[in-house]
C-alpha cells in the first residue's frame, strides 16, 4: 500500500544455451528475429491492457526461499565499502531528460511514500518465486525529477558487472510509471539482502526476472535506446538476444 507521508524536498543467470542459439547466432536469422518480435510487441500493445495490475498473493503464499538470480555480489571494491557503511553513502540518481535532476540518499529514499506488494518473480531459467516487496514507486520519482516530453524509455544502471561489462536494463515509459513498478530496498519484510539487489532493486512485474535490475544506482530518461552499450536495452538483450520486451 502506498503511505501519506509527504515528499521530501526533492521535489514532491546463466544464458540458456542450446542447438538453436547457433542458428540464432546467423545474422540474417537475427533480422527476421527482430522483426518478428518488433510486430509481436506491437500486436500485444494493441490487444493488452498495459496498465493491469500482475497477480498479488497473500503473506501465507510467499516460498519459503527466495533464489537469487544473475550477480550475487558485485565484485567492486567501492560496492565492499558501501556495504561495510551499510549503504549510508549510496545515492539513487535520476538523470537523462528530466528538468529536475535527483540524487537521493537510502534514508531520504525510505522516507518516501511506499508500496508493499506479494507478487511473483519469473525467471528465463524456468523457476519462480513469491516474495513481498516494499519500495518507492516508480513513478513518484520520475513525476519528482519532471520526465521531458522527448523522454521514450528509462534506463536503470547497476552496480554489478558480467564479464567486465556493467549490467543495465530498460522499460518504457508505460512500464516505468505502472503502480507496481518499483525500486525496492526490502525482501519479506526486511532489508533487501546483497544477493538479491541491496540496497535497490527494480520490480517491473509484468516481465520476466532478467528486466528486474539489481544494484540500481542510476536510473536515465532517454528518448531512444541505440546509443546505450550494445544498442539493444539491457545486457542479455545485448550479448544474448534476448527479448527487449519481456511480458508475461
Amino acid at each position: 500500500m502506498i503511505s501519506r507521508r509527504g515528499l521530501l524536498g526533492a521535489g514532491a543467470g546463466g544464458l540458456l544455451l542450446g542447438g538453436c542459439d547457433r542458428i540464432n547466432g546467423l545474422p540474417a536469422v537475427r533480422r527476421t528475429l527482430a522483426l518478428g518480435e518488433d510486430a509481436s510487441l506491437a500486436a500485444q500493445r494493441l490487444v493488452s491492457d498495459r496498465a493491469a495490475l500482475a497477480p498479488e498473493y497473500t503473506l501465507s503464499e510467499r516460498s519459503p526461499y527466495f533464489r537469487a538470480n544473475g550477480t550475487q555480489r558485485p565484485a567492486s571494491d567501492q560496492y565492499a565499502r558501501m556495504v561495510a557503511d551499510g549503504f549510508a553513502d549510496w545515492r539513487l540518481k535520476v538523470s537523462g531528460l528530466v528538468a529536475r535532476p535527483l540524487s537521493l540518499s537510502m534514508d531520504q529514499l525510505r522516507a518516501l511514500p511506499q508500496r508493499t506488494q506479494v507478487t511473483r518473480h519469473d525467471c528465463v531459467e524456468g523457476w519462480s518465486a513469491i516474495g513481498q516487496w516494499t519500495g518507492v514507486p516508480l513513478n513518484l520519482l520520475l513525476r519528482a525529477a519532471g520526465v521531458a516530453r522527448q523522454a521514450r524509455f528509462a534506463v536503470f544502471h547497476c552496480a554489478d558487472e558480467i564479464r567486465g561489462v556493467p549490467y543495465y536494463e530498460s522499460v518504457d515509459l508505460i512500464d516505468a510509471f505502472h503502480p507496481q513498478t518499483m525500486l525496492a530496498h526490502a525482501l519479506n519484510g526486511r532489508p533487501l539482502p546483497i544477493e538479491n539487489g541491496a540496497p535497490l532493486r527494480l520490480r517491473v512485474e509484468r516481465q520476466l526476472g532478467y528486466k528486474h535490475a539489481k544494484y540500481v544506482h542510476r536510473v536515465e530518461l532517454v528518448d531512444r535506446l541505440g546509443g546505450i552499450a550494445g544498442g539493444k536495452g539491457g545486457f542479455w538483450e545485448d550479448v544474448a538476444d534476448y527479448q527487449w520486451y519481456a511480458g508475461i
